[in-house]
């Protein structure tokens, strides 16, 4: 898999204004074909079971599928800024359930608080948490891998100690809020939609803005990221901190979701979500990846989670079919990256 390198000299030379997976490039091409065969996986994983099943294809499975995968769907596009610059945060679970359980209380203690204001809370608190692991991160220097471990368990903590086996009901939430989840505009769930908005709104940033380009260089080559400019602690910062504020909102979209949230709420979601990320093409090794290619990910494991339950296939397979295609994907990141490799150095041998 080729990656975009920033060279050295001269040193504040300007990021190009296409990353490694600008349209026309050699990794633009391979990652796109990625996602296509992603997506025909998709349709053959619908079209199988719909044969096998053909109660499968009505219409409650695919909203609960749209449902279902719109929240993993924002954790995975929040992991992928993350991954991009060789990251991990496995902090997301635990900051949805701690985020899902406070706007809980909030409608609680304010039952005619506003929908908006409710979001904002959750996002607000997913901030916070980003922050923390932001700063252990970027200023600290711990790795992410140990350092959003050690946050998990720390806000996971905090929120059974916060709980103490209490929870949050449907009944304490207003039909507004709950309509988040329940609603429709133009047959489509508001939440798939509000999903939707939120993803290509990522996309826009990585592949518009700078400051979204930047994450690509970072994870490409960080040394040569920092020769060209790029401030790489700000920008590592940033991504924590906009993965948190997903999983903040995120949380507050689960509690609409499902109505009943208490400490376990999300717990090993962020497994879920690495898996995700990963099997959409998204480079573990940093720098390659795509929100589509993410989105796409969550779908297919999306609709293989409501297939296995169609089919009647044991739970288990679906933790062992998620590992087989983790291990897929990275291989063929692996067989892909050495092709690369192997055809550049023919190339300059041979220029």
């Amino acid at each position: 898999m080729m990656r975009h390198s920033i060279h050295s000299a001269p040193v504040r030379q300007s990021l190009p204004k296409r990353s490694g997976l600008a349209p026309g490039g050699l990794v633009a091409s391979l990652a796109k074909s990625r996602e296509t065969t992603l997506f025909v996986v998709l349709i053959l994983l619908v079209a199988g079971t719909g044969l096998a099943k053909p109660q499968f294809l009505n219409l409650q499975n695919l909203r609960d599928v749209l449902l279902n995968v719109s929240i993993i769907g924002l954790l995975t596009a929040g992991m992928t800024v993350v991954i991009l610059m060789r990251h991990i945060d496995l902090s997301v679970g635990s900051t949805v359930g701690i985020s899902a359980y406070a706007v809980g209380s909030l409608y609680v203690a304010f039952p005619h608080m506003p929908v908006l204001v409710a979001l904002a809370a959750g996002l607000a608190i997913g901030l916070v948490a980003g922050g923390i692991n932001a700063l252990l991160v970027a200023v600290g220097r711990v790795p992410s891998l140990v350092a959003t471990l050690s946050t998990l368990y720390i806000f996971r903590g905090a929120d059974y100690a916060w709980v103490h086996g209490g929870q949050i009901n449907a009944t304490s939430l207003p039909d507004a809020y709950s309509r988040l989840a329940t609603g429709t505009l133009l047959g489509i769930p508001n939440l798939a939609l509000i999903a939707v908005v939120v993803l290509l709104g990522l996309a826009i940033y990585l592949k518009q803005f700078r400051a979204g380009r930047e994450h690509y260089a970072i994870g490409s080559n960080p040394e040569a990221a920092r020769l060209a400019g790029v401030n790489v602690e700000r920008r590592v910062m940033s991504g924590f901190l906009l993965s948190g504020a997903i999983a903040g909102f995120a949380g507050a979209l689960w509690l609409a979701r499902f109505g009943t949230v208490d400490a376990s709420t999300a717990k090993g979601i962020e497994l879920q979500v690495v898996a995700a990320a990963v099997v959409g093409s998204v480079a573990i090794t940093g720098g390659v990846g795509t929100i589509l290619g993410a989105t796409l990910g969550a779908l297919v494991l999306g609709v293989i989670s409501i297939a296995l339950v169609v089919l009647h296939v044991s739970p288990f397979w679906e933790q062992a079919i998620q590992g087989t295609l983790i291990v897929a994907a990275i291989a063929a990141d692996t067989l892909l990256a050495r092709s690369v490799a192997k055809r550049m150095m023919r190339k300059r041998a041979h220029g």
